[in-house]
């Protein structure tokens, strides 16, 4: 009998360019192009190039390199970052992806003081996902923990499958630091998933962002689902490498998620095809 043949995959494997910092956005494309992932995820945020798309676009053509996704910039450090109206930072992001031929913009819930545009957020982002190819993706958060406190930081909500968005997505250390289920959360979102940031946990109170396998998050099992399901979307490696002692260990680490990744969604596909 003929060995199975090993498909390769349809999702796509990115690098998040958050996944190198404290090293800078050019250093994302350099690395993601060396290691062979299939493009990068843009976090925008206080580095200056990452908010440039004539920059990254200069970066992108060099490396060889797509991006496939923009994060925008939702975090507390960006507040100031392409204006103080969460609208017009969300509409940058949408002009962003579309200059730069990425599919798809990923953003955080509200922060729940924001009231204005956390009580217009879930109508507002069906109108903007309504005027674009490009998919809004909301991701999954977490309450915030301190001792035995528990805030609830985003609103509608941290978890989104609560509220009606036409894509989500899902990250697996967000889960983890929420104590949720993530093959539940995955199951909620459905054929809704469209994008993925992949990390692992261990139920840290603090989001870990750890190299996949690393914890005790489904990440294997969830990839091999999504590769039998046909998913469409992007894998993106986002991890915390700031712990790193050096470039090399850095790379060692990234090389490690990507092969983590593929190895999970190929394997899937050779015991199906088998």
């Amino acid at each position: 009998m003929a060995e199975p043949v090993v498909r390769i995959p349809d999702a796509k494997v990115a690098l998040s360019t958050a996944s190198v910092y404290p090293e800078s956005t050019a250093t994302a494309f350099e690395i993601a192009a060396r290691l062979g992932y299939d493009g990068v995820e843009v976090m925008v945020w206080t580095d200056p190039v990452s908010q440039d798309i004539e920059a990254l676009r200069r970066l992108s053509d060099y490396h060889q390199i797509p991006i496939l996704a923009v994060h925008a910039p939702c975090l507390l450090i960006t507040q100031r970052v392409w204006s103080t109206d969460p609208w017009v930072k969300l509409q940058r992001a949408r002009s962003a992806a579309e200059k730069l031929g990425a599919s798809t913009v990923v953003v955080h819930p509200p922060f729940r003081w924001q009231r204005q545009y956390a009580r217009d957020f879930v109508t507002g982002i069906w109108r903007m996902a309504n005027e674009t190819d490009v998919r809004f993706a909301v991701e999954n958060m977490y309450p915030w923990r301190y001792r035995d406190r528990e805030m609830l930081a985003y609103a509608p909500d941290w978890d989104v499958t609560k509220d009606d968005y036409r894509h989500f997505t899902i990250d697996l250390s967000h889960a983890s630091t929420a104590r949720a289920d993530a093959m539940q959360l995955l199951d909620r979102m459905g054929d809704r998933l469209g994008h993925v940031h992949l990390a692992d946990g261990r139920g840290s109170a603090k989001d870990e962002h750890l190299v996949p396998g690393r914890g005790n998050q489904p990440c294997a099992e969830l990839l091999e689902r999504l590769a039998l399901s046909g998913f469409d979307g992007h894998v993106v490696i986002e991890v915390n490498t700031r712990r790193a002692m050096s470039s090399a260990e850095r790379e060692a680490d990234l090389a490690e998620a990507l092969a983590f990744s593929r190895l999970h969604l190929a394997s899937a596909l050779r015991v199906a095809g088998s």
